[in-house]
C-alpha cells in the first residue's frame, strides 16, 4: 500500500504532465454564452509531437518528456545517477546522454521527485519494485534484432504446489519448433536479485542472442526457460530454499510435460546471474545426475546461511557458511561417477565486481573436490553488459 504522502506527490506529478491535455467534462455546467461581438478565445495550441527515446547515429540518446507545468525533471538509470533535463519553450523537457555502448538499458523519469516511466515508450522491464522503460542501442553483432529466423517467446503460467499459488515463467522456443515435431535440449536461465522472469529476455536480450547464435550455427537450437526466482520479496532464507524445492518439484516437471524437450542429463543446462548464480549452485550440485552444463555469472557461495545462494554483493564468502554448504553437499561434491557427467562448469565475472573474491573462492572449493571449473574473468563489474556477454560465450558450448 502506498503512503498517503507518496500518493499525493505522484498525483501532483501526473497532474503537472496532463494539465494541458485534460478533456472537458461533458457533465459539467455549460459556460454562459458570450454577448454578440465578443472576440472568440484563442485556440489552445496542440501539444507538440514528442519522440522519446531517440537514438542518434553516434549512439547518443535523447530523452524527452512533455510537462509544461513541471518545474524539475531528470532521467535516471541509463548512466550512474540522475541527468537533469532542460525545458524548452514548447514545454518539452530534454536531455542527451552518451554515446552508449550497444545493448539494452532501463530508465525512468523523475518529475518533482516522483519516478515515472516514459509515456512515449511502450517497451518495459519488470522489476520487483515496478516497471522501468526499456531502451535498446543497436550496434552489437549478437544482440541486435536481425533478418534471421526468430524463435517465439511466451509468458507461461503454472501452478506451484510448493508455494500454493500460480506462478509465471518466460519460455523461448527456437525457430521451427512448432512445425518440426523434434525434441530439443533445454536450458534453464535464472535472473538476479531485483529482477523478474522477464528480465533475461528484456534487458538480457536472451531470445535475440539465441536467434543470432542459432542462425550463425554457433549454438544448437534449444528451449530456454526463464523462471521467476523470487518466491517472496524481500527474500528470506526460507524463500530461497523454497525456490530450489519449487524448481525440482514444479518447474522442471512442468517444462518436461508441456514442451518437447529431451529429458536425459546431457540435454539439460542451468545457469544464472548474481542471485540466480547462487540458485544455480544450490540446484545443480545436489542434482548432478540431472545437469551436464552449469553456468555461474557474477556469483558464488555467499554468507547468510539457510542455503542462501549468492547475491553477488559480498566480496568474499563467510567461512562458516562456506563450510556448512560444503558439508551439506559433501556426498555430491565427492561423487566421482556424477562428476564424470559434468560436461561444463563455467564461471564468469568482471574484474571490478564486488563478488570476484567470492566467485573465485567457490571455484577453488569445487576444484578441491575434483571438479574442473572454467573461470572467465572479464573487464567491468556487476552489470548487464557482462551478463549478456557471458550468455554469448556460454550458450555455444551447450549440447
Amino acid at each position: 500500500m502506498l503512503h498517503v504522502g507518496s500518493m499525493l506527490k505522484r498525483n501532483v506529478a501526473v497532474a503537472l504532465l496532463t494539465a494541458t491535455c485534460v478533456a472537458p467534462n461533458a457533465d459539467a455546467q455549460q459556460a454562459p454564452t458570450p454577448p454578440p461581438g465578443t472576440p472568440a478565445p484563442a485556440a489552445t495550441p496542440p501539444a507538440p509531437v514528442v519522440v522519446s527515446p531517440e537514438v542518434l547515429p553516434d549512439a547518443r540518446v535523447v530523452f524527452r518528456l512533455y510537462g509544461p507545468q513541471a518545474t524539475e525533471v531528470a532521467v535516471q538509470g541509463v548512466i550512474r545517477g540522475r541527468t537533469p533535463m532542460v525545458k524548452g519553450e514548447n514545454g518539452v523537457w530534454e536531455a542527451t546522454v552518451g554515446p552508449l555502448t550497444p545493448g539494452a538499458y532501463q530508465y525512468s523519469f523523475v518529475v518533482q521527485g516522483v519516478q515515472i516511466t516514459d509515456p512515449r515508450n511502450q517497451a518495459m522491464n519488470e522489476t520487483t519494485t515496478g516497471y522501468n522503460s526499456l531502451l535498446v542501442v543497436p550496434g552489437s553483432e549478437m544482440m541486435d534484432t536481425k533478418n534471421v529466423p526468430h524463435g517465439a517467446l511466451a509468458q507461461v503460467f503454472y501452478d506451484s504446489s510448493v508455494l500454493g499459488r500460480p506462478r509465471r515463467m518466460h519460455v523461448y522456443t527456437p525457430p521451427g519448433y512448432g512445425a518440426s515435431g523434434d525434441r530439443y535440449p533445454v536450458f534453464y536461465l535464472l535472473h538476479g536479485s531485483g529482477d523478474s522472469d522477464q528480465s533475461w529476455s528484456a534487458l538480457g536480450r536472451a531470445g535475440i542472442i539465441l536467434d543470432n547464435l542459432i542462425a550463425a550455427r554457433k549454438a544448437k537450437p534449444m528451449v530456454m526457460v526463464m523462471p521467476a526466482g523470487h518466491t517472496a520479496v524481500p527474500a528470506t532464507p526460507a524463500s530461497r530454499e523454497a525456490f530450489s524445492k519449487e524448481f525440482m518439484t514444479d518447474i522442471l516437471p512442468f517444462v518436461e510435460k508441456n514442451y518437447r524437450v529431451r529429458t536425459d542429463r546431457a540435454s539439460r543446462a542451468i545457469a544464472g546471474l548474481s542471485m540466480g548464480g547462487g540458485q544455480t549452485l544450490n540446484i545443480a550440485i545436489p542434482n548432478l545426475d540431472r545437469f551436464a552444463y552449469i553456468g555461474v555469472y557474477s556469483a558464488g557461495i555467499s554468507g547468510g546461511g539457510g542455503g542462501r545462494g549468492a547475491a553477488g554483493s559480498s566480496a568474499a564468502p563467510a567461512a562458516p557458511y562456506g563450510e556448512a554448504w560444503e558439508k551439506q553437499h559433501l556426498a555430491a561434491l565427492d561423487n566421482a561417477s556424477l562428476k564424470k557427467g559434468v560436461k561444463l562448469l563455467w564461471f564468469g565475472i568482471g574484474k571490478e565486481d564486488a563478488a570476484l573474491a567470492n566467485s573465485q573462492a567457490t571455484a577453488d572449493l569445487l576444484k578441491k573436490h575434483g571438479f574442473n571449473p572454467v573461470f572467465h574473468e572479464s573487464e567491468g563489474g556487476h552489470t548487464w553488459p557482462n551478463w549478456r556477454d557471458y550468455l554469448v560465450i556460454f550458450a555455444p558450448q551447450l549440447f
